[in-house]
Protein backbone atom coordinates (compact mmCIF):
# COMPACT_ATOMS: atom_id res chain seq x y z
CA UNK A 1 0.00 0.00 0.00
CA UNK A 2 1.56 3.27 -1.11
CA UNK A 3 1.37 6.23 1.26
CA UNK A 4 1.22 9.71 -0.24
CA UNK A 5 1.16 13.11 1.37
CA UNK A 6 -1.73 13.96 3.61
CA UNK A 7 -4.35 16.35 2.28
CA UNK A 8 -7.02 17.91 4.45
CA UNK A 9 -10.09 19.12 2.63
CA UNK A 10 -12.88 21.38 3.75
CA UNK A 11 -16.12 21.38 1.78
CA UNK A 12 -18.65 24.03 2.72
CA UNK A 13 -22.29 23.67 1.70
CA UNK A 14 -23.99 27.00 2.30
CA UNK A 15 -27.01 26.82 4.60
CA UNK A 16 -30.47 28.12 3.75
CA UNK A 17 -31.25 25.77 0.92
CA UNK A 18 -32.73 22.35 1.64
CA UNK A 19 -31.63 20.89 -1.69
CA UNK A 20 -28.74 23.01 -2.95
CA UNK A 21 -27.74 22.76 -6.56
CA UNK A 22 -24.24 24.16 -6.07
CA UNK A 23 -21.54 23.59 -3.50
CA UNK A 24 -18.86 26.11 -2.58
CA UNK A 25 -15.60 24.32 -1.90
CA UNK A 26 -12.53 25.61 -0.09
CA UNK A 27 -9.56 23.26 -0.03
CA UNK A 28 -6.61 23.66 2.34
CA UNK A 29 -3.57 21.43 2.33
CA UNK A 30 -0.76 20.61 4.70
CA UNK A 31 1.57 18.17 3.02
CA UNK A 32 5.01 16.62 3.01
CA UNK A 33 5.71 18.50 -0.21
CA UNK A 34 5.72 21.77 1.72
CA UNK A 35 2.23 23.24 1.92
CA UNK A 36 1.31 24.46 5.39
CA UNK A 37 -2.38 25.18 5.76
CA UNK A 38 -2.26 26.50 2.20
CA UNK A 39 -5.45 27.30 0.30
CA UNK A 40 -5.38 25.57 -3.07
CA UNK A 41 -6.88 27.00 -6.26
CA UNK A 42 -5.39 24.70 -8.90
CA UNK A 43 -5.67 20.92 -8.93
CA UNK A 44 -4.32 17.98 -10.87
CA UNK A 45 -6.82 15.76 -12.63
CA UNK A 46 -7.04 12.40 -10.86
CA UNK A 47 -8.60 9.14 -11.90
CA UNK A 48 -9.83 8.08 -8.48
CA UNK A 49 -12.44 10.45 -7.10
CA UNK A 50 -13.94 10.69 -3.64
CA UNK A 51 -17.71 10.31 -3.69
CA UNK A 52 -19.50 11.58 -0.61
CA UNK A 53 -23.15 11.95 0.25
CA UNK A 54 -23.93 14.30 3.13
CA UNK A 55 -26.83 13.47 5.43
CA UNK A 56 -27.53 16.73 7.29
CA UNK A 57 -30.61 15.35 9.03
CA UNK A 58 -28.54 12.65 10.69
CA UNK A 59 -26.92 14.43 13.66
CA UNK A 60 -24.35 13.30 16.21
CA UNK A 61 -22.27 15.22 18.78
CA UNK A 62 -21.90 18.98 19.13
CA UNK A 63 -18.29 20.09 19.13
CA UNK A 64 -16.86 21.80 22.22
CA UNK A 65 -13.48 22.64 20.69
CA UNK A 66 -9.85 21.86 19.93
CA UNK A 67 -6.64 23.12 21.49
CA UNK A 68 -3.61 22.57 23.68
CA UNK A 69 -2.41 23.00 27.25
CA UNK A 70 -1.07 25.83 29.40
CA UNK A 71 1.76 24.17 31.33
CA UNK A 72 4.37 25.85 33.48
CA UNK A 73 6.98 24.58 31.02
CA UNK A 74 5.31 26.30 28.06
CA UNK A 75 4.60 29.52 29.95
CA UNK A 76 8.15 29.67 31.33
CA UNK A 77 9.62 29.32 27.85
CA UNK A 78 7.42 32.07 26.45
CA UNK A 79 8.74 34.39 29.15
CA UNK A 80 12.30 33.69 27.99
CA UNK A 81 11.61 34.67 24.38
CA UNK A 82 11.73 38.14 22.92
CA UNK A 83 8.47 40.03 22.77
CA UNK A 84 8.09 39.51 19.02
CA UNK A 85 8.38 35.72 19.12
CA UNK A 86 6.26 35.44 22.25
CA UNK A 87 3.48 37.37 20.52
CA UNK A 88 3.95 35.37 17.34
CA UNK A 89 3.33 32.07 19.15
CA UNK A 90 0.28 33.32 21.05
CA UNK A 91 -1.19 34.75 17.85
CA UNK A 92 -0.53 31.46 16.07
CA UNK A 93 -2.48 29.55 18.70
CA UNK A 94 -5.25 32.00 19.62
CA UNK A 95 -5.41 34.79 17.04
CA UNK A 96 -7.66 35.19 14.03
CA UNK A 97 -4.74 34.45 11.73
CA UNK A 98 -3.85 31.29 13.65
CA UNK A 99 -5.40 28.09 14.98
CA UNK A 100 -8.02 29.94 17.08
CA UNK A 101 -7.81 27.38 19.89
CA UNK A 102 -11.18 26.99 21.61
CA UNK A 103 -10.59 24.28 24.26
CA UNK A 104 -7.52 24.18 26.52
CA UNK A 105 -6.18 22.49 29.64
CA UNK A 106 -3.91 23.38 32.54
CA UNK A 107 -2.62 21.65 35.66
CA UNK A 108 -3.66 22.16 39.28
CA UNK A 109 -0.52 22.09 41.46
CA UNK A 110 2.63 20.91 39.70
CA UNK A 111 2.99 18.22 37.06
CA UNK A 112 5.97 16.69 35.25
CA UNK A 113 6.03 19.69 32.90
CA UNK A 114 6.68 22.05 35.79
CA UNK A 115 10.00 23.44 36.93
CA UNK A 116 9.68 21.53 40.21
CA UNK A 117 7.15 20.16 42.72
CA UNK A 118 4.71 22.62 44.27
CA UNK A 119 1.25 22.80 45.80
CA UNK A 120 -1.16 25.66 46.45
CA UNK A 121 -1.61 24.25 49.98
CA UNK A 122 1.90 23.58 51.30
CA UNK A 123 1.16 23.82 55.04
CA UNK A 124 0.67 20.38 56.56
CA UNK A 125 -2.51 19.95 58.56
CA UNK A 126 -4.13 23.09 57.09
CA UNK A 127 -7.49 21.36 56.63
CA UNK A 128 -9.37 24.66 56.17
CA UNK A 129 -6.77 25.77 53.58
CA UNK A 130 -6.26 29.14 55.20
CA UNK A 131 -2.82 29.32 53.56
CA UNK A 132 -4.09 28.41 50.07
CA UNK A 133 -2.36 30.45 47.35
CA UNK A 134 -1.86 30.28 43.58
CA UNK A 135 1.22 32.50 43.83
CA UNK A 136 3.29 29.85 42.00
CA UNK A 137 1.23 30.47 38.84
CA UNK A 138 1.49 34.26 38.94
CA UNK A 139 4.75 34.53 36.98
CA UNK A 140 4.11 32.06 34.18
CA UNK A 141 0.79 30.25 33.68
CA UNK A 142 -1.58 33.06 34.60
CA UNK A 143 0.12 35.70 32.38
CA UNK A 144 0.13 33.25 29.47
CA UNK A 145 -3.59 32.55 29.89
CA UNK A 146 -4.41 36.25 30.22
CA UNK A 147 -2.43 37.13 27.11
CA UNK A 148 -4.16 34.36 25.18
CA UNK A 149 -7.54 35.66 26.37
CA UNK A 150 -6.66 39.14 25.15
CA UNK A 151 -5.80 37.78 21.70
CA UNK A 152 -8.69 35.34 21.30
CA UNK A 153 -11.67 36.97 19.63
CA UNK A 154 -14.18 34.20 20.43
CA UNK A 155 -12.62 33.07 23.70
CA UNK A 156 -11.78 29.55 24.82
CA UNK A 157 -12.66 27.12 27.58
CA UNK A 158 -10.17 25.76 30.12
CA UNK A 159 -10.08 22.33 31.75
CA UNK A 160 -8.00 22.08 34.94
CA UNK A 161 -6.54 18.80 36.17
CA UNK A 162 -4.66 17.85 39.34
CA UNK A 163 -1.77 15.40 39.10
CA UNK A 164 -1.73 14.98 42.87
CA UNK A 165 -2.97 16.39 46.14
CA UNK A 166 -0.31 17.83 48.48
CA UNK A 167 1.78 14.96 49.89
CA UNK A 168 0.54 15.64 53.44
CA UNK A 169 -2.97 14.56 52.34
CA UNK A 170 -1.76 11.20 50.98
CA UNK A 171 -1.08 7.82 52.52
CA UNK A 172 2.54 7.68 51.28
CA UNK A 173 3.39 11.36 51.98
CA UNK A 174 4.98 11.60 48.52
CA UNK A 175 4.35 13.61 45.35
CA UNK A 176 4.36 10.37 43.39
CA UNK A 177 1.87 7.53 43.75
CA UNK A 178 -0.17 6.84 46.83
CA UNK A 179 -3.80 7.60 47.58
CA UNK A 180 -5.77 10.44 49.11
CA UNK A 181 -6.47 9.68 52.76
CA UNK A 182 -10.23 9.50 53.47
CA UNK A 183 -9.93 12.03 56.30
CA UNK A 184 -8.87 14.62 53.70
CA UNK A 185 -11.66 14.04 51.17
CA UNK A 186 -13.53 17.15 52.33
CA UNK A 187 -10.34 19.21 52.35
CA UNK A 188 -9.46 18.10 48.83
CA UNK A 189 -12.96 19.01 47.62
CA UNK A 190 -12.54 22.43 49.27
CA UNK A 191 -9.21 22.73 47.45
CA UNK A 192 -10.99 22.54 44.07
CA UNK A 193 -13.46 25.23 45.14
CA UNK A 194 -10.71 27.55 46.36
CA UNK A 195 -8.77 27.02 43.13
CA UNK A 196 -11.79 28.02 41.03
CA UNK A 197 -12.28 31.11 43.23
CA UNK A 198 -8.64 32.11 43.03
CA UNK A 199 -8.53 31.88 39.25
CA UNK A 200 -11.81 33.75 38.92
CA UNK A 201 -10.28 36.51 41.03
CA UNK A 202 -7.63 36.73 38.31
CA UNK A 203 -10.33 37.12 35.66
CA UNK A 204 -10.02 33.50 34.52
CA UNK A 205 -13.10 31.28 34.60
CA UNK A 206 -12.45 27.55 34.54
CA UNK A 207 -14.93 25.63 32.36
CA UNK A 208 -14.20 22.13 33.60
CA UNK A 209 -12.10 20.00 35.93
CA UNK A 210 -10.99 16.42 35.77
CA UNK A 211 -10.96 14.66 39.12
CA UNK A 212 -7.45 13.28 38.65
CA UNK A 213 -4.95 13.05 35.83
CA UNK A 214 -4.21 9.37 35.13
CA UNK A 215 -5.69 7.82 38.28
CA UNK A 216 -4.21 4.44 37.35
CA UNK A 217 -0.76 5.93 37.90
CA UNK A 218 2.48 6.29 35.92
CA UNK A 219 4.77 3.93 37.86
CA UNK A 220 5.52 6.84 40.23
CA UNK A 221 7.78 8.59 37.72
CA UNK A 222 6.26 12.01 38.45
CA UNK A 223 3.31 13.54 40.28
CA UNK A 224 0.41 11.12 40.56
CA UNK A 225 -2.34 9.93 42.86
CA UNK A 226 -4.29 6.71 42.51
CA UNK A 227 -8.02 6.01 42.55
CA UNK A 228 -10.09 2.95 41.75
CA UNK A 229 -13.30 3.66 39.80
CA UNK A 230 -15.26 3.13 43.00
CA UNK A 231 -13.05 5.52 44.99
CA UNK A 232 -13.26 8.30 42.40
CA UNK A 233 -17.02 7.95 42.04
CA UNK A 234 -17.48 8.00 45.83
CA UNK A 235 -15.29 11.12 46.12
CA UNK A 236 -17.33 12.89 43.44
CA UNK A 237 -20.70 11.71 44.77
CA UNK A 238 -20.11 12.46 48.45
CA UNK A 239 -17.56 15.28 48.48
CA UNK A 240 -16.49 17.09 45.29
CA UNK A 241 -19.88 17.28 43.56
CA UNK A 242 -21.84 18.45 46.62
CA UNK A 243 -19.12 20.94 47.60
CA UNK A 244 -18.95 22.61 44.20
CA UNK A 245 -22.74 22.68 44.02
CA UNK A 246 -23.06 24.20 47.50
CA UNK A 247 -20.49 26.87 46.61
CA UNK A 248 -22.29 27.71 43.37
CA UNK A 249 -19.43 26.65 41.13
CA UNK A 250 -20.66 26.24 37.55
CA UNK A 251 -18.00 23.85 36.32
CA UNK A 252 -17.99 20.57 34.40
CA UNK A 253 -16.68 17.51 36.26
CA UNK A 254 -14.97 14.93 34.03
CA UNK A 255 -14.03 11.49 35.29
CA UNK A 256 -11.34 8.92 34.37
CA UNK A 257 -8.77 11.07 32.44
CA UNK A 258 -6.53 8.25 31.27
CA UNK A 259 -6.05 6.03 28.23
CA UNK A 260 -9.00 4.94 26.14
CA UNK A 261 -8.80 1.18 26.09
CA UNK A 262 -10.59 -1.74 27.74
CA UNK A 263 -10.05 -0.16 31.17
CA UNK A 264 -12.22 2.77 30.12
CA UNK A 265 -15.30 0.56 29.96
CA UNK A 266 -14.84 -0.54 33.58
CA UNK A 267 -14.63 3.06 34.73
CA UNK A 268 -17.75 4.34 32.97
CA UNK A 269 -19.71 1.34 34.24
CA UNK A 270 -19.00 2.58 37.75
CA UNK A 271 -19.17 6.35 37.08
CA UNK A 272 -22.53 6.23 35.37
CA UNK A 273 -23.85 3.07 37.02
CA UNK A 274 -24.35 4.93 40.28
CA UNK A 275 -27.16 7.45 39.93
CA UNK A 276 -25.76 9.60 42.69
CA UNK A 277 -22.31 9.85 41.09
CA UNK A 278 -23.74 10.17 37.59
CA UNK A 279 -25.61 13.28 38.71
CA UNK A 280 -22.29 15.08 39.19
CA UNK A 281 -20.17 13.63 36.38
CA UNK A 282 -20.63 15.75 33.25
CA UNK A 283 -18.54 13.43 31.13
CA UNK A 284 -15.41 11.41 30.61
CA UNK A 285 -11.88 12.56 29.78
CA UNK A 286 -9.55 10.26 27.85
CA UNK A 287 -5.92 10.13 26.62
CA UNK A 288 -4.42 8.49 23.52
CA UNK A 289 -1.31 6.73 24.92
CA UNK A 290 -2.66 3.16 24.73
CA UNK A 291 -1.63 2.86 21.07
CA UNK A 292 0.20 4.66 18.30
CA UNK A 293 -2.48 3.79 15.72
CA UNK A 294 -5.64 2.45 17.39
CA UNK A 295 -8.10 5.10 18.57
CA UNK A 296 -10.32 2.42 20.23
CA UNK A 297 -13.67 3.14 18.56
CA UNK A 298 -15.40 0.32 20.45
CA UNK A 299 -14.43 1.85 23.81
CA UNK A 300 -15.53 5.33 22.74
CA UNK A 301 -18.85 4.05 21.45
CA UNK A 302 -19.33 2.14 24.70
CA UNK A 303 -18.87 5.36 26.69
CA UNK A 304 -21.46 7.12 24.53
CA UNK A 305 -23.96 4.29 24.88
CA UNK A 306 -23.45 4.21 28.64
CA UNK A 307 -24.03 7.96 29.00
CA UNK A 308 -25.37 9.40 25.72
CA UNK A 309 -26.06 12.83 27.20
CA UNK A 310 -22.56 13.22 28.68
CA UNK A 311 -19.37 14.70 27.22
CA UNK A 312 -16.37 12.77 25.94
CA UNK A 313 -13.25 14.94 25.89
CA UNK A 314 -9.85 13.81 24.62
CA UNK A 315 -7.85 15.76 27.20
CA UNK A 316 -4.21 14.89 26.46
CA UNK A 317 -2.02 13.65 23.63
CA UNK A 318 1.59 14.18 22.57
CA UNK A 319 4.53 12.57 20.81
CA UNK A 320 6.01 11.07 23.95
CA UNK A 321 9.34 9.34 24.56
CA UNK A 322 10.96 11.49 21.85
CA UNK A 323 13.19 14.54 21.83
CA UNK A 324 11.95 17.15 19.30
CA UNK A 325 13.60 17.25 15.90
CA UNK A 326 14.66 20.84 15.27
CA UNK A 327 13.70 22.44 11.96
CA UNK A 328 13.37 19.04 10.31
CA UNK A 329 9.89 18.83 8.76
CA UNK A 330 10.74 15.56 7.04
CA UNK A 331 11.01 13.70 10.36
CA UNK A 332 7.43 14.59 11.29
CA UNK A 333 6.28 13.03 8.00
CA UNK A 334 8.38 9.87 8.32
CA UNK A 335 7.77 6.55 10.04
CA UNK A 336 10.42 7.00 12.68
CA UNK A 337 8.69 7.89 15.95
CA UNK A 338 8.30 5.47 18.82
CA UNK A 339 6.37 5.89 22.05
CA UNK A 340 6.70 4.59 25.62
CA UNK A 341 5.16 1.30 24.58
CA UNK A 342 7.88 0.52 22.03
CA UNK A 343 10.16 -0.41 24.94
CA UNK A 344 7.88 -0.75 27.95
CA UNK A 345 4.48 -2.10 26.90
CA UNK A 346 3.60 -5.59 28.18
CA UNK A 347 4.13 -8.30 25.58
CA UNK A 348 0.40 -8.75 24.98
CA UNK A 349 0.17 -5.02 24.14
CA UNK A 350 3.33 -4.61 22.05
CA UNK A 351 1.34 -4.83 18.82
CA UNK A 352 -0.42 -1.60 19.76
CA UNK A 353 2.83 0.38 19.73
CA UNK A 354 4.57 0.12 16.34
CA UNK A 355 6.64 2.93 14.84
CA UNK A 356 4.49 5.65 13.36
CA UNK A 357 4.38 8.88 11.37
CA UNK A 358 3.74 11.77 13.81
CA UNK A 359 1.56 13.81 11.43
CA UNK A 360 -0.54 10.79 10.47
CA UNK A 361 -0.96 9.79 14.11
CA UNK A 362 -2.45 13.16 14.98
CA UNK A 363 -4.73 13.34 11.93
CA UNK A 364 -5.92 9.74 12.25
CA UNK A 365 -6.61 10.02 15.96
CA UNK A 366 -8.57 13.26 15.75
CA UNK A 367 -10.69 12.02 12.85
CA UNK A 368 -11.21 8.68 14.59
CA UNK A 369 -12.35 10.49 17.72
CA UNK A 370 -14.72 12.72 15.78
CA UNK A 371 -16.25 9.68 14.12
CA UNK A 372 -16.87 8.13 17.53
CA UNK A 373 -18.74 10.73 19.56
CA UNK A 374 -15.83 12.75 21.01
CA UNK A 375 -16.82 16.38 21.67
CA UNK A 376 -13.40 17.99 22.08
CA UNK A 377 -9.73 17.20 21.51
CA UNK A 378 -6.86 18.77 23.51
CA UNK A 379 -3.14 18.45 22.81
CA UNK A 380 -0.54 18.57 25.61
CA UNK A 381 2.20 21.27 25.88
CA UNK A 382 1.86 24.15 23.44
CA UNK A 383 5.55 25.01 23.57
CA UNK A 384 8.68 23.04 24.52
CA UNK A 385 12.41 23.55 24.06
CA UNK A 386 14.82 21.56 21.90
CA UNK A 387 15.27 19.00 24.68
CA UNK A 388 11.54 18.42 24.96
CA UNK A 389 11.23 20.22 28.30
CA UNK A 390 11.68 21.81 30.73
CA UNK A 391 10.52 18.83 32.73
CA UNK A 392 11.73 18.13 36.27
CA UNK A 393 11.19 14.37 35.78
CA UNK A 394 13.09 14.36 32.44
CA UNK A 395 9.98 13.02 30.75
CA UNK A 396 10.84 14.56 27.38
CA UNK A 397 8.09 15.03 24.78
CA UNK A 398 7.38 16.88 21.54
CA UNK A 399 5.14 19.94 21.19
CA UNK A 400 3.70 21.53 18.02
CA UNK A 401 5.92 24.58 18.60
CA UNK A 402 9.58 24.20 19.61
CA UNK A 403 11.75 27.11 20.75
CA UNK A 404 15.39 27.84 21.41
CA UNK A 405 15.19 30.52 24.11
CA UNK A 406 18.94 31.19 24.11
CA UNK A 407 18.84 32.14 20.42
CA UNK A 408 15.26 33.46 20.55
CA UNK A 409 14.22 31.16 17.70
CA UNK A 410 10.90 29.45 17.01
CA UNK A 411 10.07 26.33 14.98
CA UNK A 412 6.47 25.61 13.99
CA UNK A 413 6.48 21.87 13.36
CA UNK A 414 4.07 20.16 10.92
CA UNK A 415 2.07 19.09 13.99
CA UNK A 416 1.05 22.72 14.53
CA UNK A 417 -0.44 22.94 11.05
CA UNK A 418 -2.13 19.56 11.44
CA UNK A 419 -3.89 20.69 14.61
CA UNK A 420 -4.76 24.04 13.04
CA UNK A 421 -6.77 22.33 10.29
CA UNK A 422 -9.21 21.07 12.87
CA UNK A 423 -9.20 23.92 15.38
CA UNK A 424 -9.40 26.74 12.87
CA UNK A 425 -12.29 25.37 10.83
CA UNK A 426 -14.37 23.18 13.14
CA UNK A 427 -15.64 25.68 15.65
CA UNK A 428 -17.53 25.18 18.93
CA UNK A 429 -21.19 24.54 18.22
CA UNK A 430 -20.55 22.64 15.00
CA UNK A 431 -22.59 19.43 14.83
CA UNK A 432 -21.28 16.25 13.24
CA UNK A 433 -23.73 14.97 10.66
CA UNK A 434 -24.11 11.70 8.79
CA UNK A 435 -22.44 10.76 5.54
CA UNK A 436 -22.03 7.92 3.10
CA UNK A 437 -18.95 7.30 1.02
CA UNK A 438 -18.02 4.82 -1.68
CA UNK A 439 -14.31 5.54 -1.30
CA UNK A 440 -12.25 3.18 0.83
CA UNK A 441 -9.90 4.49 3.52
CA UNK A 442 -11.42 7.97 3.51
CA UNK A 443 -12.32 9.12 7.01
CA UNK A 444 -14.74 11.99 6.85
CA UNK A 445 -16.68 13.35 9.80
CA UNK A 446 -18.94 16.15 8.54
CA UNK A 447 -20.28 19.03 10.61
CA UNK A 448 -23.24 21.34 10.51
CA UNK A 449 -22.41 24.81 11.83
CA UNK A 450 -24.80 27.72 12.36
CA UNK A 451 -23.92 29.03 8.90
CA UNK A 452 -22.80 26.04 6.92
CA UNK A 453 -22.47 22.33 6.58
CA UNK A 454 -18.76 21.62 6.93
CA UNK A 455 -17.19 18.52 5.51
CA UNK A 456 -13.80 17.24 6.70
CA UNK A 457 -11.78 14.65 4.83
CA UNK A 458 -8.41 12.98 5.17
CA UNK A 459 -7.91 11.62 1.67
CA UNK A 460 -4.65 9.80 2.21
CA UNK A 461 -5.02 6.23 3.49
CA UNK A 462 -3.05 5.74 6.69
CA UNK A 463 -1.13 2.50 6.82
CA UNK A 464 -1.83 0.26 9.76
CA UNK A 465 0.27 -2.70 10.95
CA UNK A 466 0.04 -5.59 8.49
CA UNK A 467 -1.16 -3.49 5.53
Amino acid sequence: MKIHTTCFIIIILMAGCAKPTTIDVDIYETSESGNKLAKLTEFDVVEEKVQIQLLPDEKFQTIVGFGGSFTEASAHLLNQLGRENRSKILEAYFGESGAKYSLTRTHINSCDFSLGNYSYAPVEGDTQLTHFSIEEDQDDIIPMIKDAMAISKEGFNIISSPWTAPPWMKDNKDWRGGKLLPEYYDTWALFFSKYLDAYRAQGIDIWGVTVENEPLGNDSNWESMHYTPQEMSAFVKNHLGPKLKADGRQVKILGFDQNRDAELKKWVDVMFGDEGAGEYFDGTAVHWYASTYDYFPDALQYVHQKAPDKLIIQSEACIDAEVPHWKDDAWYWSKEATDWGWDWAPEDQKHLHPKYVPVFRYARDIIGCLNNRVHGWVDWNMVLDRQGGPNWAKNWCVAPVIVDPEKDEVYFTPLYYTLSHFSRFIRPGAVRIGFQTLTKNSWQPPFKTPTAVLRWCCLTPVKKPGE
